[in-house]
């Protein structure tokens, strides 16, 4: 139907192949947009957004193919043979291909339209059950519709922002020497020993085998427990120092039962380390890290970048760019408590040295205390994993939490401990078996060094970066408790 295709790049943008049954350049809508192609005859694939019929006798058909937020205007005259058997009744969500010339546009808000010399419908859309119409739908109802979710105004701009932080992210820790690393998704270690891990078996269920009263997992496939990954951490520790700088990317599971919007079952994570890296050096890391992110976001996808300030939280632009300008200040976490404790504020969870720091604690301290992106470290090694390098206080750890306006803590991080003897002093003290972790305490033994790392979940900064208020809409299919559809 439409013959053979190859792949051309024209103005350099994305998504423009030759079409060489009719000569038409197939490109991208994002293209089409551009008024460098007035006067090019194009060829354009998409989806249908809306059609409304002049008196004139010709028809206006918006078409989004998902390359960017604002639609092409197609104008489709009578005079096109399929138009009252097609045409005149395309629904939203039909599926089209239209040829035709790019022309400067009369009308406000678009710089080209194009006029169409033939239209094809590829796929229909029935207007009685089509979920998508033209009225505004709660995200809360889109929910239910993750499969469709994607083709609204929405989610295609979240999918985009989405896409720039992830390529983004590449890109900083390339420029920065690191080498990119697959960890484990299945694991019989538990980094964070919280517990909240999912288990992953092939042990019958309705039959499981026993011994002394307790399952004997000695059958299961792997011949152990073996759960889905909370972290790559410690296998990426195993890289660093062989490497010197890795980071890992990907997908990430916490069995913890929550239905907070800043919570997820299954999530994507992302997890540099570096060998040689002291508490200060991954601090400066992390900063950098998160001005890359903003700086890219901004720039790149400004046309997403305002939808959001201008439909999903306003100002979001101006705050963003506020973080990205301002230096990062510095408090330790006895220095914070003071804070809280003299600030005079009434908080829902009362903060006292010892306790782990709530999301209303650290939006106090970044949006009223400092106005502004926070570094807190050295936490008390109480309410930290065995892993945190121990200080000589002998009460805190040097942890780091990273904190920005809005939304609290960002990334968390710390530098590991590298001395053996108190590796395995921390692994009794939190009731971890040391055959358990042999190959970790290995890394301590052959050749150890200072090494240091953070965590980033990408679902929490798309959160950040859009205003969206849900973090089950920062994920194309969100699994929280009692879901797992799609």
């Amino acid at each position: 139907m439409y013959g053979r295709f190859r792949f051309r790049t024209l103005f350099g943008r994305k998504g423009t192949f030759m079409s060489q049954a009719d000569g038409a350049k197939w490109i991208s809508v994002a293209a089409a947009r551009d008024a460098a192609q007035v006067g090019a005859h194009v060829e354009i694939r998409g989806w249908v957004r809306t059609r409304r019929d002049s008196k004139g006798g010709f028809s206006f058909i918006e078409v989004n193919d998902g390359s960017a937020l604002a639609n092409l205007q197609i104008i489709a005259e009578a005079s096109l043979p399929n138009y009252d058997s097609d045409i005149a009744n395309l629904s939203v969500g039909s599926s089209i291909v239209a040829s035709g010339e790019l022309k400067a546009s009369q009308g406000a808000g678009q710089a080209t339209e194009l006029v169409a010399h033939s239209v094809r419908v590829i796929g229909v859309a029935d207007p009685a059950t089509y979920p998508l119409q033209k009225k505004r739908h709660s995200y809360e109802k889109l929910r239910e519709w993750a499969h469709l979710r994607p083709r609204t105004n929405s989610f295609g701009a979240l999918t985009r922002v989405r896409n720039q932080l992830s390529m983004s992210t590449h890109q900083f820790f390339q420029d920065e020497g690191f080498y990119y690393l697959n960890t484990p998704i299945i694991t019989a270690s538990d980094c964070e020993g919280a517990g909240q891990m999912f288990r992953v078996t092939t042990l019958p269920l309705d039959k499981l085998p026993l011994k002394d009263g307790k399952v004997d997992f000695s059958q299961d496939f792997f011949g152990k427990s073996a759960y889905l990954t909370v972290s790559g951490q410690l296998e990426g520790e195993i890289y660093a120092t062989a490497l010197g700088k890795v980071y890992t990317f990907g997908p990430t599971f916490r069995a913890e039962n929550s239905n907070t919007s800043r919570h997820l079952a299954e999530f994507w994570m992302i997890e540099p380390e570096a060998a040689f890296f002291e508490l200060a050096d991954n601090m400066a890391l992390a900063e950098r890290f998160i001005q890359r992110l903003l700086s890219d976001v901004l720039s790149k996808c400004q046309e997403d970048m305002a939808f959001f300030d201008e439909r999903v939280q306003p100002g979001l632009r101006d705050a963003l760019a506020a973080v990205l300008t301002k230096p990062f200040e510095h408090l330790t976490y006895t220095e914070a408590v003071e804070i809280l404790e003299k600030s005079g504020q009434k908080f829902e969870y009362p903060c006292s040295w010892g306790s782990d720091l709530q999301a209303e604690h650290e939006r106090y301290l970044t949006e009223q205390h400092v106005k502004g992106p926070l570094i807190l470290y050295n936490y008390p090694r109480s309410i930290k994993p065995f892993y945190m390098r121990c200080n000589e206080d002998g009460r805190t750890v040097r942890a780091m939490d990273v904190l920005v306006p809005g939304v609290g803590e960002i990334i968390g991080g710390s530098q590991r401990e590298e001395r053996l003897d108190v590796l395995l002093a921390r692994m009794a003290e939190t009731g971890l078996h040391e055959q358990d972790y042999w190959w970790y305490i290995d890394l301590r033994r052959f050749g150890t060094v200072p090494h240091s790392g953070f965590g980033l979940g990408l679902e929490r900064v798309v959160q950040w970066v859009t205003g969206m208020t849900n973090i089950r809409d920062c994920i194309p299919f969100p699994r929280t408790p009692g879901s797992a559809e799609f």
